[in-house]
């Protein structure tokens, strides 16, 4: 009895002493276990935690989105530019001769309508003077041009304000983005206001002139001059969010060239909006010769109206000639830019940028001349017109890539 009764004890003994063992090997492992499951939660919180505010504030990847936004809006600016002087140049701008910002947004759909629109033209004196025997058929052509005209502008709009107001929400935008999306939305309302003021013009009786009915060459002036700052603000505000300022020596050349090229762009500027009071009074059909006008150097009636100041802004043949000398000096401007930056080293991209103003600064020139020779054919002028924003495009580029690294 006794000898079992000892072998039992000391078995039993043996497996408890060896679950004991396993147990104590298990605890280590057990704890480490529950020291990483810890952390991984203690570091997924903290990562749900900080990712709404790294979301919030402005960074690279959020500049990469809004400058790409605004370059995309600068691309529609340039369609509404494009569209409207096409419209300009096909007679077009006066067939719609009332302003609604939602209830014209949808065409005349019968016969009816049609014709109670047609009505409504005839009352105005481009009808009465120009358009007497235009057919119905031959106005839906014009019609349909200035309206696509302005449903374009309320697309430009809409490209503004919505996409504002959602990266205003998200808070992708700084203090300053802030100041200047609200710049650029509020320019775009003002820029409809202009282009109706600019129509009515046109729409106005003017008995003591004799002249065809015309909108006048200061509001379609404004008009486009709003348009290109509009364009050059978004461009640049995108460019400058996209693209990275170039690490480069401060020395006096490098300073004289970013002045060089700023005068540049103004001088592009000007020369286009020149191009405005060309196309407001008609001035290409006056004199279509090149490089003399006529048989002068400097016409005769270049001062023919009184006060002396009137013709630069009321006289055809004056705007024309101003319009020539502004293009040259836009060319020679640009030639010189291009030969003083081959005597310095600058990164490659700038050489590139710099190298494609100078090649479309001398298409746009025989651009010019061959509209003017010509006669003026709308698809040429309408190229012309495209070349002078492309131009002016390219001379902002190269202000972005001169441009200095903000502190």
């Amino acid at each position: 009895m006794l000898l079992p009764s000892l072998r039992t004890l000391v078995s039993c003994s043996c497996r408890n002493a060896g679950r004991g063992f396993q147990q104590s090997n298990r605890t280590p492992h057990l704890r480490q276990w529950l020291v990483k499951r810890s952390q991984h939660s203690i570091t997924a919180e903290a990562g749900a935690n900080t990712a709404p505010a790294a979301a919030t504030v402005p960074n690279a990847a959020t500049n990469r989105i809004l400058g790409r936004w605004l370059l995309g809006c600068s691309g529609l600016v340039v369609g509404a530019v494009v569209l409207g002087g096409v419209t300009r140049l096909t007679e077009s701008g006066l067939s719609m001769v009332d302003w609604h910002l939602v209830r014209e947004m949808k065409p005349p759909q019968t016969r009816a309508e049609w014709e109670a629109e047609f009505a409504k033209y005839r009352q105005f004196p481009e009808f009465k003077i120009m358009n007497h025997d235009m057919t119905l058929p031959e106005f839906k052509f014009i019609f349909y041009m200035e309206w696509g005209h302005r449903m374009w502008g309320r697309l430009v709009g809409l490209a503004y304000v919505l996409p504002t107001i959602y990266f205003w929400k998200k808070g992708y935008f700084n203090r300053s983005m802030k100041g200047r999306a609200l710049g650029l939305c509020g320019f775009v309302f003002f820029q409809g206001l202009l282009g109706w003021y600019m129509v009515k013009s046109g729409l106005e009786e003017k008995p003591e002139s004799y002249d065809v009915p015309r909108v006048s060459q200061y509001r379609l002036s404004a008009h486009l001059g709003s348009a290109l700052l509009l364009y050059c603000a978004s461009l640049w505000t995108g460019l400058t969010l996209m693209v990275e300022p170039h690490k480069l020596a401060n020395t006096k050349r490098l300073n004289q060239l970013r002045r060089f090229a700023k005068g540049t762009v103004g001088l592009v500027f000007l020369t286009a909006l020149s191009g405005a009071f060309v196309a407001g009074l008609d001035a290409g059909l006056v004199y279509n010769s090149f490089p003399m006008m006529g048989d002068r150097w400097i016409p005769d009636d270049v001062l023919a109206f009184s006060p002396t100041l009137k013709n630069f802004f009321e006289n055809p043949t004056t705007v024309q000639f101003d319009h020539r000398v502004l293009a040259i000096s836009s060319l020679t401007a640009i030639t010189g830019l291009y030969m003083f930056s081959r005597r310095m080293m600058l990164p490659r991209r700038a050489k590139i940028a710099i190298s494609c103003l100078t090649a479309m600064a001398y298409a746009q020139v025989a651009l010019g001349i061959s509209t003017l020779l010509l006669y003026v054919p709308t698809p040429l002028a309408a190229t012309h017109q495209s070349g002078s924003v492309a131009l002016l495009s390219l001379a902002i580029w190269v202000l972005a890539e001169l441009r200095k690294v903000a502190k």
